[in-house]
């Protein structure tokens, strides 16, 4: 690109991570941009600083956001924590991170959930009201914990010790088995040592999950914590795709636009099934296992050692749902996520989940969600 038309971008960003600066990079060299990235190295304000654009994260820092104002050009805000400034917006899908969260725990069996977070923020709120409304509405209720809001809540040299002994009595008096996400990583280390300190086993009373996927070594971990990747690099990439657009005269976009997360990542925090039924818990494992074999409720009565009347009448009372139903449901899900993260044309992936043909997965398909896997495939790509 000629240097005369070459595109000068400031990155100021009130928080840092690593994946979020390759997604722009990345972006960036495909344009031939020149990035300014000391402010999110240094934390210093580049006042006087002049350029075509600004990629920022305006969580933190009141004169961040004045500077950024002033400079009266196109910016993309990865945050919304100051919704008034009218910003277009580039922001994680909290609500899409937090099904597939509920959705990993009700396949286990679970019924008893918590959601904790430790501060208000907009996105562990986003997340949290999320996670709460989609048990709700698959007849579940979910307890909130708030240190933030609990009579117990303190600040300062005490406010450690003082929270771990709120978050563990919490833990203790929960029923069990308990299937809980946390607002991010470092909170979900919260509730992994309240419990190791309580002598409350993780996964085996607490299934634990928590968010950013951005913990260190988590696999050295005693117990390693499951996570979503909430992708932070598309992030980078398409808050760097939708400035490149505001840059070249397109309108603002009315809504914020959002990124869905990329999926969870699973290990021994919350591997486990919350269902107290040896044969219905070794069918679950077995539906997991083989659900991209064609299987059917044969193959569980051979696995479950079990009558197809009893299982029938076990599944409907430890899952609320019949082994037809539940191999139907892994496979649904199965497809959503290579949909969204592979290329692969349609009749290879129904042969993936499980399907003897094409039209069959795709008749299952829009019965289940009210779209082809075409059209999910597009709507997901269409959020990015």
């Amino acid at each position: 690109m000629p240097k005369a038309t070459r595109r000068r971008v400031l990155i100021a960003l009130g928080w840092y991570d690593y994946r979020l600066h390759r997604g722009i990079e990345k972006y960036a060299q495909e344009r031939g941009w020149s990035l300014s990235a000391n402010l999110a190295r240094e934390k210093v304000i580049p006042w006087g600083w002049k350029g075509d654009g600004v990629l920022a994260w305006l969580g933190a820092g009141d004169d961040l956001a004045e500077f950024v104002a002033s400079l009266r050009i196109p910016t993309v805000d990865f945050s919304l924590r100051r919704e008034h400034l009218r910003f277009p917006r580039v922001l994680e899908d909290h609500a899409q991170a937090a099904r597939l969260v509920a959705d990993h725990f009700l396949g286990r069996g679970f019924a008893q959930f918590i959601f904790y977070s430790d501060t208000d923020n907009w996105s562990h709120n986003e997340r949290g009201a999320a996670f709460c409304r989609i048990l709700q509405e698959a007849g579940h209720e979910c307890q909130w914990l708030k240190w933030h809001e609990s009579s117990a809540y303190c600040t300062g040299e005490k406010e450690w010790k003082q929270k771990r002994r709120w978050l563990a009595a919490e833990l203790k008096r929960a029923r069990k088995p308990l299937a809980a996400f946390a607002a991010n990583d470092d909170q979900a280390v919260d509730i992994l040592e309240c419990c190791e300190a309580s002598g409350v086993p993780v996964p085996d009373e607490v299934a634990l999950i928590g968010a950013e996927n951005n913990l260190l070594a988590p696999d050295t971990m005693s117990t390693p914590i499951s996570s979503v990747d909430t992708n932070l690099q598309m992030l980078g990439y398409a808050g760097a795709e939708l400035l490149d657009r505001l840059m070249n005269g397109a309108p603002l976009p009315k809504e914020p636009l959002r990124v869905a997360a990329s999926g969870l990542v699973l290990r021994k925090s919350s591997d486990i099934f919350a269902v107290h039924h040896p044969a219905v818990s070794r069918c679950l494992r077995f539906i997991l296992d083989h659900a991209h074999e064609p299987i059917g409720v044969k193959d569980l009565v051979r696995v479950g050692h079990m009558s197809c009347r009893g299982l029938h009448k076990a599944f409907r009372e430890h899952v609320d749902r019949t082994p037809g139903q539940e191999i139907h449901r892994v496979r649904i899900e199965t497809a959503k996520k290579l949909l969204v993260e592979t290329t692969h044309k349609i009749d290879v992936l129904a042969g993936m989940c499980g399907y003897q043909s094409a039209n069959s997965f795709c008749v299952s398909f829009k019965h289940t969600t009210g779209l082809t896997p075409t059209q999910y495939r597009r709507n997901c790509q269409r959020s990015l």
